[in-house]
C-alpha cells in the first residue's frame, strides 16, 4: 500500500490551478495507484492530485462501488440540479449542503492515455464535479451560499487540524519534478 499524507485546507497547494497530464508513463500511474490507496485509506469517495501536493488534472473516485480515475477531465453538466451533503478530505470532519449539478458526462483518458467516458447521476455527479474543481483550484466551500459559507469558515477556524503547518514537500525525482510539460 502507497498511503500519502493528504494536504489540508489552507496548503496553498489546493489554490493552484493543476497542469495538464502529456505523458502517461510509470510515473503517472503510480501517482493514480496512490491517490487510490490513499483514497481508500481515508476512506473517501474521491481524491485529487493536488491534494497530495501534485499539480497534474488526475483524480481517483470510489462510489457506489465504482472504482475509477480520470485524467484531464472535461465536463458536461445537466440543467438539473441537486443539493446535499458534501464533505473533503482535506477538510476532515466537515460536511455542509452543496448545491452541484444532478448529472455530469465527465470525457478524458485513462492512466495508459486511452480516451475514457464517465456518466453519473447524484453522488458520483457531485464527486466528478468535487475533485474537477480541485484541479481548478476550487474547494467546495467555495460554492457554498453565503450562510453556509459563514458556518464553513467558521467550523474550519474551530478545528483541532486547523492551522496546521503544511507536510513536507518531496522533490520528485522525474524530470518535471510533478508538473506535466
Amino acid at each position: 500500500m502507497s498511503v500519502k499524507p493528504i494536504r489540508l485546507f489552507g496548503d496553498p497547494v489546493l489554490r493552484m490551478t493543476a497542469q495538464p497530464v502529456t505523458t502517461f508513463d510509470n510515473e503517472l500511474r503510480t501517482l493514480v495507484k496512490d491517490l487510490t490507496d490513499t483514497m481508500q485509506d481515508a476512506p473517501g469517495a474521491g481524491l485529487a492530485a493536488p491534494q497530495l501536493g501534485v499539480s497534474l488534472r488526475v483524480f481517483t473516485y470510489f462510489v457506489e462501488g465504482e472504482l475509477g480515475h480520470l485524467i484531464n477531465p472535461d465536463l458536461s453538466l445537466s440543467e438539473e440540479e441537486q443539493d446535499g451533503p458534501e464533505g473533503c478530505l482535506s477538510l476532515p470532519g466537515l460536511t455542509f449542503d452543496c448545491v452541484r449539478a444532478h448529472g455530469v458526462v465527465a470525457r478524458g483518458f485513462n492512466m495508459y492515455g486511452e480516451p475514457i467516458t464517465v456518466e453519473g447521476t447524484q453522488r458520483l455527479a457531485r464527486c466528478i464535479q468535487h475533485e474537477t474543481d480541485h484541479l481548478d483550484g476550487v474547494i467546495f466551500i467555495d460554492r457554498l451560499d453565503g450562510e453556509r459559507r459563514k458556518a464553513a469558515l467558521k467550523a474550519i477556524r474551530e478545528a483541532d487540524w486547523a492551522g496546521q503547518p503544511p507536510p513536507d514537500v518531496r522533490i520528485s525525482p522525474h524530470g518535471t519534478f510533478g508538473r506535466a510539460l
